[in-house]
């Protein structure tokens, strides 16, 4: 049986939010075991939070390892629940990135549709999170940073003979520390982890 090439990555930190727990859940998933995974090679990869390395790693990684799937994590700072996001848009901010950086304009391709459809089953990813109990949605926003820029790039390579499958989940900001008594418990990157874990598993499944 063929090996199945799944690219997992996730961010660094980036200005206003010093701590991103997708390059630790990026880092708990390329040592998961399961028999599901037995015929998958993981490939785990963490991008500085900057439009550069966007552009510079993911042609060179996918150019290397060839992905069958590829499975992206991020933070979305304001947000209250897992959203697994459907569409890019075809959208810049002016929020800079670490390395100071933002992109001129106000559109990622000037002549570009308004947004692209992410090639992965939102549902199915949905579904596959269910048992966890961990808030969850889908999302057709992906915002205007970072995030939204790989969704496009990915979704592009995606047309190009990229991966066949690309998933893309923002997740909300976690407690470094478990709550005391008395206070609304908030997610933990062991929550995260667990639900990040039925993506892989679901995207290791799922069919083209």
């Amino acid at each position: 049986m063929a090996t199945k090439v799944i690219l997992v990555t996730g961010f660094g930190p980036f200005p206003g939010a010093p701590f991103n727990p997708t390059g630790q859940l990026v880092e708990r998933l390329a040592r998961l075991r399961r028999p599901a995974l037995n015929d998958v090679t993981i490939v785990p990869h963490v991008f500085q939070t900057s439009y550069a390395a966007v552009d510079h790693d993911l042609p060179k990684l996918i150019a290397r390892h060839k992905p069958d799937a590829l499975l992206m994590f991020g933070l979305a700072s304001r947000s209250k629940t897992l959203r697994i996001e459907t569409r890019a848009r075809n959208a810049l901010g002016s929020f800079p990135d670490v390395s100071g950086r933002s992109l001129p304009g106000r559109k990622i391709r000037v002549a570009g549709p308004p947004d692209l459809a992410l090639p992965a089953h939102g549902r199915h990813l949905l579904a596959a999170v269910r048992n966890v109990r961990t808030p969850v949605a889908l999302s057709r926003d992906a915002g205007r940073y970072l995030c939204n820029y790989l969704c496009w790039r990915a979704a592009e390579a995606a047309m190009e003979n990229g991966p066949r499958l690309a998933a893309f989940v923002h997740f909300p900001p976690v407690a470094r520390k478990v709550s005391r008594k008395g206070k609304k418990r908030r997610l933990t990157v062991d929550d995260l982890s667990r639900s990040a874990a039925c993506f892989l598993l679901a995207m290791a499944t799922a069919r083209p």
